[in-house]
């Protein structure tokens, strides 16, 4: 055997895990190996971030296609990172670079169905006050039709009456809606959040620090601090917490059952997510 061919054998005999650091080509490698070192399986991971097996196995594989897309993939990894004492932003980093190399780049999964509680399944509130209107007409409408029938009055009568109705459910239509635009939350109230079944979640700052964390029971609730310095929440289970400003409720956090990262919760970033939403709603009709 060659001189050179011995030192070859020797190096690799030699290399040490600690050299293999840095042969992980891919995040998903990375994460797997230091979870396997740690002694930990991927149920114990679950449980930590909240975020489900299958999509676990779809990071350590980098199977992104089988993820709900590049911003929620980056979420997980970073969750899965701080789970293991990793640096969650040396992880998403690195894991946006390979998104950007495999084209995988902004990519969303296609739309999901998701349960009752979806906010994208509940009818815009737009559409109910038009049905609660066109509803308040006919009703209006028939009970001068047959008071006409029964009477004997005129035609022109009926139609007066009509006009007179029309008038009055307008001007019920817009007193609603002045009695709920007053009642609408307003940046300066109190951020809650109540559980509405047992759930896990992590309140923290615009510098990652945490302010709340705990597996919340149902009933149980948590006031954000008003001075904390853009507050974020982190959790799977967003359907199962209720959030009010000011003790009036606003939309869910997120969808159900699929976990959330870096959602705001101060009044002005939730009534900013609102107002989005109302708008896209409107755009879409």
């Amino acid at each position: 055997m060659s001189e050179e061919a011995e030192e070859t054998e020797e190096g690799e005999a030699g290399e040490t895990p600690e050299n293999k650091e840095f042969a992980f080509d891919k995040v998903g490698e990375k994460l797997a190996a230091e979870r396997k070192a740690q002694g930990l399986d991927l149920t114990t991971i679950a449980e930590r971030t909240r975020v489900p097996i299958r999509h676990l196995e779809a990071i350590e594989r980098s199977d992104f296609a089988a993820l709900p897309g590049s911003t929620y993939t980056l979420g997980f990894a970073r969750s899965y990172a701080r789970s293991l004492g990793l640096d969650a932003v040396a992880i998403g980093s690195e894991l946006r670079s390979e998104l950007s190399e495999t084209g995988h780049d902004g990519y969303q999964a296609p739309s999901q169905s998701y349960e009752p509680t979806d906010p994208a399944r509940v009818p815009p509130k737009a559409l109910a006050w038009t049905a609660a209107g066109i509803a308040g007409l006919l009703l209006v409408g028939y009970l001068i039709w047959r008071s006409v029938t029964l009477d004997g009055g005129a035609v022109s009568e009926g139609e007066d009456a009509s006009a007179t109705a029309g008038e009055v459910a307008a001007e019920g239509k817009v007193e609603a809606g002045t009695q709920a635009a007053s009642n609408a939350p307003t940046p300066s109230g109190a951020v809650v959040l109540t559980a509405t079944d047992t759930v896990w979640l992590r309140i923290y700052d615009a510098g990652n620090n945490r302010l709340f964390e705990k597996e919340m029971q149902e009933g149980e609730s948590y006031t954000v601090p008003a001075d904390a310095n853009d507050p974020m929440i982190n959790t799977g289970r967003a359907q199962s917490i209720e959030v009010t400003i000011g003790g009036q409720r606003v939309d869910p956090l997120g969808p159900a059952d699929l976990p959330i990262l870096d959602v705001g919760v101060s009044a002005e970033a939730l009534l900013a997510r609102e107002n989005s939403g109302r708008s896209s709603e409107e755009s879409s009709q």
